[in-house]
């Protein structure tokens, strides 16, 4: 993602005369922000009809990461748009608060584009050309309206980095699990009077851009080292998104960060060869993945679920994060390792303990989800408990033929042989004992 720098600007004197707070109960807006920016057309222009937009203040001077400029979405919760409007009135936050309702009358304001994002405000001229620019402080009680109406939490909308749209700009969001780039650790948010980014990332290595004004009150504190997540208005220019925090208390980074920045991939090539339930020791279960590819699979964000006889709830899961199986490859994991060691002589690749999805006891479902969330293999059906069924494997096995190259995300039952104390459904009547029958880590 390419990653552009805003202009911030900001003054250190906040000293002047504050004008009169008062509020508005008797505006209406009749038109939309959709319907304002399709009045541009081409280059900036005065707006001359009587016109009344109403928004929600979402951004705030207050800490001086905001510099003459207000910030609006539509609604406080779920909106469509945002705006902004540029304005040189400081300490704005007095009097259009975040969460408070705004009217603003548009007659006599100018519309204009920048970097295809669109601003009102008042304007300037340079070598010719008009574009918008701050609405004298004088001018702008002529133009923005306090609403009567309480103050109203804003609820920011949760997104990833991944989710980033046009839809988004100019409205209050929140990214979770993030945290600043290691190599900005250490670092102050912002150098003394300039604007500084900082890079926030994700842990599929996402990133988006932290902007901070080297004016704010906390320009000088250090960016913290944790993980969490981070609220703050979504700025666009083209197609290039920042974040911008009002205060430090948009930010909540309390957790570890993350283990491992790396891609995580997905394969069909991975899928689960077995599943034990030895007749004469439940101690011995286990279950096998197998890695058919010509090449090793990173496991950082895969999962296998287990649910439980007829449930439709996950009953446990294990994140296989960590591991790699290589290529043609089993997988082994087992719910007692010392006691698997002493059935079947060797240690298994994982030990995951009682209940978990390699614990089964023959009449459960068990699917194996990819890092997107996605179902790539799967044995069961979802619930329908397994006994006296085609996926029951109580006091037996359940192998995948060694023809099957690829998981599979909807329950077949010709790609298994069964074994079962039942030999009901199409699967086989015959007890399996450890460790004469069965062969974890060999696909046979």
């Amino acid at each position: 993602m390419t990653i552009t720098i805003a202009t911030l600007s900001c003054v250190s004197d906040r000293n002047f005369e504050l004008p009169k707070k008062d509020c508005e109960s008797f505006l209406t807006a009749n038109t939309t922000y959709r319907k304002v920016k399709n009045m541009f057309v081409e280059k900036t222009f005065q707006i001359q009809d009587d016109l009344i937009i109403e928004g929600y203040v979402i951004s705030s001077d207050e800490s001086g990461n905001f510099f003459s400029v207000l910030h609006f979405q539509d609604s406080p919760v779920n909106p469509t748009e945002g705006f902004q409007i540029e304005i040189d009135l400081r300490d704005s936050h007095l009097f259009y608060p975040v969460g408070s309702k705004i009217f603003i009358k548009l007659k006599g304001l100018y519309l204009g584009k920048s970097k295809e994002v669109f601003k009102i405000g008042g304007a300037f001229s340079s070598f010719g050309n008009i574009s918008v620019g701050r609405l004298p402080a004088s001018a702008v009680r002529e133009h923005v309206f306090l609403s009567c109406d309480e103050k109203i939490d804003i609820e920011p909308a949760k997104i990833s980095i991944e989710d980033l749209n046009r839809n988004y700009s100019n409205t209050l969001v929140q990214f979770d699990s993030v945290q600043i780039n290691e190599e900005d650790l250490n670092a102050p948010f912002a150098i003394q009077a300039e604007v500084t980014e900082r890079v926030l990332v994700d842990c599929n290595k996402n990133e988006i851009a932290l902007i901070n004004s080297g004016f704010s009150d906390f320009y000088n504190e250090v960016v913290p080292e944790e993980n969490g997540k981070i609220k703050g208005v979504l700025i666009r220019e083209k197609d290039d998104y920042q974040l911008q925090i009002r205060t430090l208390n948009d930010i909540e980074f309390g957790n570890k960060r993350c283990a491992d920045m790396v891609v995580r991939h997905t394969s069909n090539e991975l899928f689960i060869s077995e599943i034990a339930d030895p007749d004469n020791s439940s101690d011995a279960r286990f279950l096998e993945l197998y890695n058919s590819g010509s090449e090793s699979i990173v496991l950082n964000g895969w999962r296998l679920l287990r649910y439980t006889n007829a449930s439709t709830e996950v009953s446990s899961e294990i994140d296989l994060s960590g591991f790699t199986i290589a290529s043609n490859s089993a997988f082994v994991i087992s719910p007692n390792s010392m006691a698997f060691e002493d059935v079947y002589g060797f240690l298994p690749d994982w030990d995951v303990g009682k209940n978990s999805p390699a614990d089964s006891n023959g009449d459960d479902n068990l699917v194996l989800i990819d890092p997107f969330n996605r179902v790539v293999d799967i044995f069961g059906v979802i619930g329908e408990d397994g006994s006296g069924t085609n996926h029951e494997f109580e006091d037996g096995r359940a192998v995948r033929n060694v023809k099957i190259k690829q998981g599979n995300s909807k329950y077949t039952t010709s790609e298994w042989r069964i074994f079962n104390d039942t030999g009901s459904a199409e699967t086989i009547n015959a007890p399996q004992n450890a460790p004469q029958d069965f062969s974890p880590g060999i696909r046979n």
